[in-house]
């Protein structure tokens, strides 16, 4: 690589890094605020706070990187042609190809970057993001409940305790109406939360049981010196975890159990996120060779490039709806899958084409129209002859 295409990549570089960063910050603020209900509401500590919202960036930083490689490739070709450097490029006879070199070596980066988050990080991060949420929230006694205070779940359980002493509950009351027709009820004089193979329980001392026979007024009871319960089975997730298709590994979604229910019930869900991840990685190419095919050739001061950039942006917005469309179309239909890796290499085919085929374009228009004006009939001799 030349001294000047080092220059023009460590502009592009530095470009991409500050969109990159900027951006992401902003997001993730925006994100952060939507989950302080874990410190103020659920009572997390800040180390829980900055988990959940540090394992969001992987999807954050997927999704920002093109947009950020298509804004620093705009930001440079501008910055290169107000300062008239890429005219005196093009002047010194640079093809189009070697300026590509250094914008083509910067997107190789961020394709292969993309790639690595959406194959192997951002599944990982939402799986880890599951089992935290899963835990915090099968973990009610020590997030939600407030001494003295009724709290009822979304599945039905009502959880009250009189008062705390050191890490005990004293006079705890839990009744289970997930199942109307049976309907338990906890008593107990104290209890405590402890954990066991990443499992919360409450260990219940001195109380009863008392359950509600189905389709009956009667009312069975029994007393314990102490017993255990599962707190995660009075969660909205309770039992085992079963992951999205956005959750599982590349390796799930390529070899899949088909005799899994979720499989059976959204196998379209799961091909589209497997070719989503495996095509994520032609769209930062996609957006830099469009920014490159309007803004790539010299032009005067006099030649205004504010429409050749909304141009960019309308093609960009354009690439990406489609690409959602062929992702929500591959759902349905596994024929779509053509759509789901054709929208990106399409886009990339058509901004090559302008960008080594352009000028020659262009002139053959110009000779076209100016061959055309020359057949048309003189109306000087008309004028003339009246």
């Amino acid at each position: 690589m030349t001294l000047l295409e080092r220059y023009i990549l460590k502009n592009t570089f530095n470009a991409f890094l500050a969109c990159l960063v900027a951006l992401t910050g902003v997001i993730w603020i925006t994100q952060a605020l939507r989950e302080l209900d874990l410190l103020t509401g659920k009572g997390q500590t800040i180390v829980i706070f900055l988990t959940v919202t540090g394992l969001s960036l992987p999807a954050l930083i997927n999704v920002i990187a093109p947009v950020a490689l298509f804004l620093a490739t705009i930001y440079t070709l501008n910055k290169l042609n107000g300062d008239s450097e890429l005219i005196v490029m093009s002047a010194g006879g640079m093809p189009p190809q070697r300026l590509l070199r250094p914008f083509l070596a910067l997107a190789t980066f961020v394709c292969a970057v993309v790639a690595v988050i959406s194959v192997y990080l951002m599944p990982a991060s939402f799986q880890e993001l599951r089992q935290l949420f899963t835990k915090i929230r099968a973990d009610f006694v020590g997030t939600m409940a407030k001494e003295g205070q009724f709290i009822t779940l979304e599945s039905g359980f009502t959880f009250h305790y009189r008062e705390r002493s050191g890490d005990a509950l004293l006079g705890i009351f839990m009744e289970d109406l997930r199942d109307k027709d049976k309907a338990i009820v906890y008593l107990a004089e104290r209890g405590q939360t402890v954990e066991q193979n990443g499992t919360a329980y409450l260990v219940l001392q001195k109380g009863s049981v008392q359950r509600k026979e189905p389709n009956s007024r009667d009312t069975s009871i029994v007393a314990f010196e102490r017993y255990a319960v599962d707190l995660s089975a009075f969660s909205k997730e309770g039992g085992e975890v079963v992951y999205k298709p956005r959750e599982r590994s590349t390796t799930q979604l390529l070899f899949p159990d088909k005799g899994e229910f979720i499989y059976q019930e959204q196998r379209g869900r799961f091909r589209a996120e497997l070719h989503d991840r495996l095509s994520s990685w032609l769209y930062p190419l996609a957006m830099m060779v469009i920014a490159f095919a309007a803004l790539g050739e010299a032009r005067t001061t006099r030649q205004g490039r504010g429409l050749a950039i909304a141009g960019a942006v309308v093609a960009i917005v354009l690439l990406r709806i489609l690409g959602f469309a062929a992702s929500s179309a591959v759902a349905r239909t596994a024929t779509a899958v053509i759509a789901v890796y054709g929208v990106p290499l399409a886009g990339i085919f058509i901004s090559l084409l302008f960008i080594f085929k352009g000028p020659a374009m262009r002139s053959a228009q110009a000779k076209l129209y100016t061959t055309f004006r020359n057949l048309l009939p003189s109306r000087a001799p008309a004028a003339q002859k009246a």
